[in-house]
């Protein structure tokens, strides 16, 4: 090669060269539609049932003691949670965007369904139970309008008109804070009972990363079950120090942390019991609370869209067509929908953690994920035994957490592979929006756990909820910060476009244009002749 004016000379063979560009994550054992072989597939799908268990066992029992109900009460929404988490990862897997993906209890509507319970309007009931009964329609009512919004947007195609404008750039923040801005759920949750959960971090991280580099086996035994391994460990130990007196004399706070007898769902199980909707009563609708969990909706939205680019890349298959984002977004307001109807105290998003267990076990089959939500539907029905697993103390599930949501943070900085780093524009644009993004929600918190409500108090408490929900999610912030400024800045500078990745994704932006798509993404069933993806 010619070194014409200042062109760089052709490189040697032994220099350096930048890592190559990947569509679609390498490495990957087996991607989305490569199931591995049944044994295996049925234990993976057990491990990824036992991961979302932890979110959906924690929510119910932050919040069903404030609705005042008891370990029943508790009991029966766990087991609806499970058995409508089951019935959306089916919906989600089969009709929406067919990605491994697990649709499981989401935090982001808690903070609406205590607003609720909160409400002048169930104070002065006095009996629990009936206490529990209206806060649970009054929640039923709010979540099953909430759904019409992801709906509507998913279905009707507006999604897929403002995801067509999301670059790797604007991904990039969006993803990484899905995963990292859970920081919180994390080592917090394992220093409750750190003699439990620090050993299970140290476990897992020996089992998947150490063992196998040691051990140099053909088969990827204990990388692939490493959940198994050492959740079976940790709770073992953890039964053998609630056996053996260990927390005899403790506070009660550490004894319901670490003590494997205290959940008080064994007990409250019933042996067979299938949810039903309308199990609670007939829903009650108010349109304050109704906002408020349109606002939680709509944050949650952009949160599994962030979810869903993470899964894609863990699943070893190629970007997201935003017809397909689209669609799924619509199938998981049906998901919300459900969880109206049948009572789950909680909306539902795609599970964060599930991603990230993607990515350690490096199988992004959806057969696998299939299988767990038979295991959710399966162990929801037959109370007791569900309850067994759902007992394993918080503290091993936030240790599971510290890895699951890293792998999701880290899959959105690897979307900086498609981004120059070295313009002013990408770092100006990386570093507000993450900055932002941590640093707007973290007042928002703080504000409140002072003083017991959020910094916007007006009388209008519709609209306070709707701007604490909104600025309390920190990949909405930091996604709507990199998103306006990606779309505003520069955008038709030929430079700029490049900077930002823009070319990249260009081919995924409609689903003909990549053969890849259509292998991945189409519909069963033939049903694409009548729901065809643009």
């Amino acid at each position: 090669m010619a070194g014409g004016g200042g062109a760089a000379p052709a490189p040697k063979p032994d220099e350096l060269q930048p890592h190559p560009v990947k569509d679609q994550l390498p490495n990957v054992s087996y991607c989305i539609t490569s199931p591995p072989p049944w044994p295996e597939a049925i234990l993976l799908g057990f491990q990824h049932f036992l991961v979302m268990l932890g979110t959906t066992v924690i929510i119910p029992t932050a919040l069903v003691p404030q609705m005042g109900g008891g370990n029943n009460e508790k009991a029966r929404v766990v087991q609806t949670l499970l058995f409508v988490a089951g019935i959306n990862t089916l919906f989600q897997t089969l009709f929406g965007t067919r990605l491994p993906a697990v649709i499981g209890g989401s935090y982001t509507f808690v903070v609406p369904t205590i607003s609720i319970i909160l409400a002048g309007r169930y104070s002065d009931i006095v009996d629990p139970h009936e206490k529990f009964l209206r806060i649970m329609r009054g929640t039923q009512g709010a979540l099953i309008v909430a759904s019409t919004l992801q709906i509507i947007v998913g279905f009707s195609g507006l999604w897929r008109n403002v995801t067509r404008f999301l670059s790797p750039l604007a991904a990039v923040p969006l993803v990484a804070l899905a995963g990292f801005g859970l920081y919180e759920l994390g080592f917090p949750g394992v220093a409750k009972c750190i003699e439990i959960g620090l050993p299970q971090i140290i476990l897992l991280v020996v089992f998947s990363q150490y063992i196998p580099h040691a051990l140099h086996s053909e088969k990827p035994v204990f990388d692939r079950f490493a959940v198994i391994f050492s959740v079976a460990i940790v709770w073992l130990y953890a039964y053998f120090l609630t056996v053996g007196g260990a927390y005899k004399h403790s506070p009660p706070k550490t004894q319901l942390h670490c003590r494997t007898d205290r959940s008080g769902l064994v007990g409250g199980s019933p042996w067979i019991r299938v949810p039903y909707p309308f199990q609670w009563g007939a829903p009650t609708f108010d349109a304050g609370e109704a906002f408020a969990m349109l606002a939680a909706s709509f944050v949650s939205l952009v949160e599994s869209t962030g979810t869903f680019i993470a899964v894609t890349r863990y699943a070893s298959a190629t970007p997201l067509p935003p017809s397909v984002l689209s669609r799924g977004i619509g199938w998981q307001g049906i998901g919300i929908l459900l969880d109206g109807l049948f009572g789950t105290v909680n909306g539902s998003s795609v599970s964060v953690e599930n991603a990230g267990l993607l990515a350690l076990t490096r199988v992004g089959s959806r057969r696998v994920v299939q299988i767990s939500a038979g295991f959710m539907i399966f162990f929801s029905i037959l109370g007791k035994f569900g309850a067994v697993f759902a007992s394993i103390p918080a503290p091993i599930f936030a240790a599971l957490y510290c890895l699951f949501f890293a792998y999701v943070g880290a899959a959105g900085l690897s979307f900086l592979q498609f981004c120059n780093l070295n313009s002013f524009r990408t770092k100006f644009i990386l570093g507000l929006s993450v900055f932002m993004g941590l640093s707007v929600p973290q007042y928002f918190n703080e504000y409140t756990s002072v003083a017991g409500y959020g910094p916007v108090h007006t009388k209008a408490r519709w609209f306070n909820d709707i701007i604490n929900v909104i600025f309390s999610s920190k990949p909405f912030v930091a996604g709507l910060v990199a998103f306006f400024l990606d779309n505003t800045l520069h955008r038709h500078n030929q430079a700029a476009k490049k900077d930002r990745g823009y070319y990249w994704w260009k081919k995924f932006r409609s689903f003909k244009a990549d053969v890849r798509s259509e292998e991945f993404y189409s519909l069963p069933f033939n049903l694409n002749k009548f729901f065809p993806s643009v």
